[in-house]
């Protein structure tokens, strides 16, 4: 599924993961830049959760994380979460239709 991300120019690699913290598919991702992103997506989560409890809201659509490897957008996929990590947040309106139509959201 993710690894059509991978034909959008500027995706480094993606990955979904469960509510566990857990990989359920990766595409372009290798060695331990995965626990690195998995250690991103639970604080994602943290945040989300700290973000909802605050304004009193369930939804969210999308968190874009700008770290030192290169920005990040977080979006929920049911009870999981996507992550796309691409090359410049210049890219982000493509990313974000990418993520978009591969969810069948458009």
């Amino acid at each position: 599924m993710i690894e059509a991300l991978m034909e959008t120019r500027g995706v480094r690699h993606a990955l979904l993961v469960n509510a566990q913290g857990e990989v359920v598919t990766a595409a372009g991702l290798r060695g331990p830049a995965a626990d690195a992103d998995l250690n991103l997506v639970a604080a994602g989560r943290a945040v989300i959760a700290s973000l909802q409890a605050t304004q009193g809201s369930g939804e969210w659509n999308d968190l874009l994380l700008d770290v030192d490897g290169g920005p990040v957008l977080l979006t929920p996929v049911g009870d999981q979460i996507l992550l796309a990590a691409f090359d410049d947040v210049a890219s982000l309106g493509r990313i974000r239709f990418a993520v978009r139509r591969l969810l069948g959201q458009i």
